[in-house]
């Protein structure tokens, strides 16, 4: 293994495909597999690389290296008891596409001699099948029904590092960090929820490392994103069905009014402008509350939903709030005041926004989030569009000329314990900028 202070950067890769593929454009598959080999090896020696890492590889790799995970023995992956397997199967949206999963690609995977593996957001392998040669394979590496292949547990491998970076992404030979794991290629595609962006799991394609090939990737990203459409589908049809319950009761409302289903999405709307979605409070009982961008309401409950009468149209701000970017790919922002507390997921460019506003309370104009954002300034534009709909989301957080949280609000930010953790799929400049002088930062400890 390398030093304390060696880092496992190399320098600037080659251009890869964008689905972060494995192989570089006219690479030869065995000789770049001999090539990986070699850098494997010399990385985890401390001696000069023959070539560079991609850099999502050269990202997992210093995690894996920060968290003293073994590539030489590691241990076998965690293991999920079987009725607690079970409970995350039953519980899993992924289960109402499965059917659409298999037809897709197990037999693809069969004749090709690939396993097909659907994980939760964990990393968890709650299905899977495919080759009878390669469920062999899997048996003897963990790669098995109930096995957590998140990174902690197995070390850089296609399920655990999309899950991290939350991208589709293969992973070829001698890239994977734990050395019994170099005779497989894998590719996957992470699965999420097409209503509000929330990591559902994974869809991955395991195989032997002769079967690699660009196009195994894009199929696996096709097939998770039939899934996403599939699962929008339901969500509508779900709306359709609560709309219908509910089109006799609003008919006869003379004011503003809202149907909208147990997670707050919109299903109807009377005598005012409809929202796509209601930020509930994580306990709805009922009754009157506090809500983001409507101000005081009564909720009534409806078989499937709830019926939304907007009261007095207040829009106090709350008091606090908290920025939760502990867990890889699931960033929520919770408000809390005196009228109660509720939670909003974010997507992960969302994220970005206000842990860079969280780190700069005296505000930022269009032009620096462009430029922490995106590395340029020719992109005012969207960060505008972007801010403007996060506060229409978020009802008085966020206020604008600079872009600012509100000044009265107490903003607390929890991160994870590595600098390395801190939104891991994001290349934004000024988020690798916070990485960075967290990481140079002195331990707490004192040490």
């Amino acid at each position: 293994m390398s030093g304390p202070g060696r880092s496992l950067r190399q320098g600037p890769g080659a251009r890869y495909p964008s689905l972060d593929t494995a192989l570089p454009s006219g690479a030869n598959a065995r000789e770049h597999a001999v090539l990986l080999g070699r850098v494997h090896d010399a990385l985890l020696t401390g001696r000069p690389t023959p070539a560079p890492l991609r850099p999502v590889i050269e990202d997992s790799w210093e995690r894996m290296r920060q968290s003293g995970i073994d590539p030489f023995g590691a241990s076998p992956p965690k293991m999920a008891r079987m009725d607690e397997l079970q409970r995350h199967r039953e519980a899993s949206p992924i289960s109402e596409v499965l059917p659409l999963i298999r037809r897709s690609l197990v037999s693809v995977a069969d004749e090709a001699e690939h396993i097909m593996l659907v994980t939760d957001a964990a990393g968890r392998v709650l299905w899977r099948e495919g080759s009878h040669r390669m469920r062999a394979v899997g048996d003897r590496v963990g790669l098995v029904e109930g096995a957590y292949w998140n990174e902690g547990s197995a070390g850089t491998n296609a399920i655990g590092t999309a899950l991290v970076v939350g991208r589709p992404l293969q992973v070829y030979s001698a890239e994977h960090y734990v050395r019994s794991l170099h005779a497989l290629t894998c590719a996957c595609a992470p699965v999420h929820d097409p209503r509000d962006g929330r990591l559902l799991g994974a869809i991955d394609v395991t195989g032997p490392v002769s079967t690699v090939h660009p196009t195994t990737l894009a199929l696996v990203n096709a097939v998770a994103r039939l899934a996403e459409a599939h699962l929008q589908g339901l969500h509508h049809s779900h709306l359709e069905r609560l709309r219908s319950v509910a089109a006799p009761l609003i008919a006869g409302l003379s004011r503003p009014a809202l149907v909208v289903d147990e997670n707050g999405w919109t299903a109807a709307a009377v005598h005012t402008e409809p929202v796509r979605r209601v930020q509930l409070p994580k306990r709805c009982d009922g009754g009157t509350v506090w809500l983001p961008t409507l101000g005081e309401c009564v909720l009534e409950p409806l078989p499937g939903g709830w019926l939304v009468r907007p009261g007095s149209g207040e829009r106090a701000v709350p008091g606090s709030v908290t920025l939760d970017l502990t867990r890889p790919g699931a960033a929520t922002v919770t408000v809390a005041g005196d009228s109660g507390e509720w939670a909003h997921r974010l997507s992960p460019r969302h994220s970005e926004f206000l842990l860079l506003l969280a780190a700069h309370r005296e505000g930022r104009s269009g032009v620096q989030l462009s430029q922490d954002v995106f590395g340029s300034d020719q992109h005012v534009v969207t960060v505008r569009a972007e801010l403007s709909r996060m506060r229409r989301n978020l009802g008085g957080l966020i206020e604008s000329r600079p872009y600012r949280f509100a000044e009265d609000l107490r903003v607390r930010v929890l991160t994870p314990e590595s600098p390395l953790d801190l939104l891991p799929g994001s290349s934004a400049p000024g988020v690798r900028d916070l990485r960075a002088r967290s990481r140079e930062a002195p331990d707490r400890s004192g040490r």
